[in-house]
């Protein structure tokens, strides 16, 4: 990684991406989602937006089924196919798509359905607050900034009328 002194912002070469290992990770709530993240936005310093080149192996899947409240997410393609879950829709996707998850969208996830790695660019917010819902788990997951995530039943939701003003 190298700092070009005319712009104060950090370059993060091809070699240095090729270089770089990346992270194994497995979705805390889906054995099957499996993925090599190489979050090119932490090497460059980015705090707000996470910017990642995932790899996904032949059946697995990118994530859990999930939806964002707050946050937004998208993906290209750059190698590889897959079906992409849109709630209770699947639509197949390959090198070159670009999919866009609104906040507050449909639950989505991807599935490798080829035979080779499935190789994005994935780009997401980075709030400090958001809700997710995992509708195949039927949890929900609170995350606020500056305190542990809570992940809860979503038959063990109250929702209180309190606090309101008359």
């Amino acid at each position: 990684m190298t700092k070009n002194p005319a712009n104060p912002n950090t370059i993060v070469s091809k070699a240095d991406v090729d270089a770089y290992q990346g992270i194994d990770k497995v979705h805390f709530l889906n054995p099957e989602a499996q993925r090599l993240n190489k979050s090119l936005g932490d090497l460059a310093g980015l705090q707000h937006i996470g910017f990642h080149i995932i790899e996904v192996a032949p059946g697995k899947s990118s994530t859990e089924l999930h939806r964002h409240y707050h946050e937004e997410e998208c993906v290209y393609i750059l190698e590889g196919c897959a079906d992409a879950y849109f709630g209770t829709s699947v639509t197949p996707v390959s090198c070159g798509d670009f999919i866009g998850y609104p906040a507050g969208g449909e639950a989505h996830m991807l599935v490798n359905t080829g035979s080779s790695v499935l190789r994005c660019i994935v780009v997401g917010q980075r709030l400090a607050h958001d809700v997710v819902d995992y509708p195949r788990r039927n949890k929900r997951l609170f995350r606020h900034e500056g305190l542990a995530w809570n992940l809860v039943d979503r038959d063990d939701i109250e929702e209180p009328v309190a606090g309101r003003k008359t």
